[in-house]
């Protein structure tokens, strides 16, 4: 769903577009003028009327569209966070928070062979892995893995 602001284009790319195309029409219409002139005394004119403004228009129309691609971001973003607050968390508990769900349960423990991390078996970091292996108690102990911050394991989880 979006809002008629977002239906209307920017008028900064109206602008943009107008920049553009005037300046492409000024430098082709310089590009002609001076070629049709021998001496560079005469070519003076034409890049000092035409081409040299046609540039100008060309760089303002490329920041003029930069600035309305970027306001137009800014405008789906600020729908986006609204729509966001608007809906608000699905699950509350009874005291208005917010009730945490957890992604994995299982209480055996895998490692990825040269990872920083142990995880729950069914963390979906490494659920699907090949390479992961059940984690070590003596790497655990020693503390060379840290918690999964995604499925938040504990060494207690540990089912041996």
């Amino acid at each position: 769903m979006r809002t008629a602001r977002l239906r209307t284009v920017h008028p900064a790319l109206w602008a943009g577009w107008a920049a553009l195309a005037a300046g492409a029409v000024l430098c082709v219409i310089g590009w002609y003028g001076i070629s049709g002139e021998r001496y560079a005394e005469r070519q003076l004119p034409y890049l000092a009327s035409c081409t040299v403004p046609g540039a100008a228009l060309i760089i303002a129309a490329a920041v003029l569209l930069t600035h309305g691609r970027s306001a137009l971001a800014a405008a789906r973003v600020e729908e986006l966070f609204g729509l966001l607050v608007a809906a608000g968390p699905a699950d509350v508990d009874e005291s208005g928070q917010a009730a945490h769900a957890p992604v994995a349960v299982s209480d055996e423990l895998l490692m990825v062979p040269g990872g920083t991390l142990w995880h729950r078996a069914d963390c979906p970091l490494v659920a699907g892995k090949a390479e992961a292996v059940p984690a070590d108690a003596e790497v655990l102990a020693r503390g060379d893995l840290g918690p999964c911050p995604i499925c938040e394991p504990s060494p207690a989880a540990r089912g041996d």
